[in-house]
């Protein structure tokens, strides 16, 4: 029976969901990018990391909670270019509101370049 890749060994694309603690949209980023990665069929690392205070916030360049990164990026452009970096709620423009976690097509795009072509 083969083994299953440890994560360390994997070599799809990591995905990081950067939280603060008790942030009410973290369960939210977090199954959206499980599901996506899912629906596409793509192995990835899903890494969590908690922000614990101002200076891992600074260190992090964490535009605030949640934050979603493949391979390194923000999936959402803007949150790159922010340049504040705060342990506060993080909102996200969807199409006709604002929402506590990124848009579907923000993450799914994100995957399918990191991915690169199949």
């Amino acid at each position: 029976m083969p083994s299953r890749l440890e994560d360390s060994q994997r070599s799809g694309p990591v995905i990081e969901v950067l939280s603060v603690e008790h942030c009410p949209n973290f369960p939210a980023a977090l199954a959206l990018v499980q599901r996506v990665a899912a629906e596409l069929g793509i192995d990835v690392q899903v890494r969590t990391t908690m922000i614990g205070d101002q200076a891992a916030a600074e260190r992090t360049r964490f535009p605030g909670s949640p934050t979603v990164r493949v391979d390194g990026r923000d999936v959402d452009p803007d949150g790159e270019l922010a340049g504040e970096y705060t342990l506060e709620c993080r909102l996200y423009w969807h199409q006709h509101h604002l929402a506590g976690y990124p848009q579907e097509h923000a993450v799914r795009e994100a995957l399918l370049r990191a991915a690169g072509p199949t």
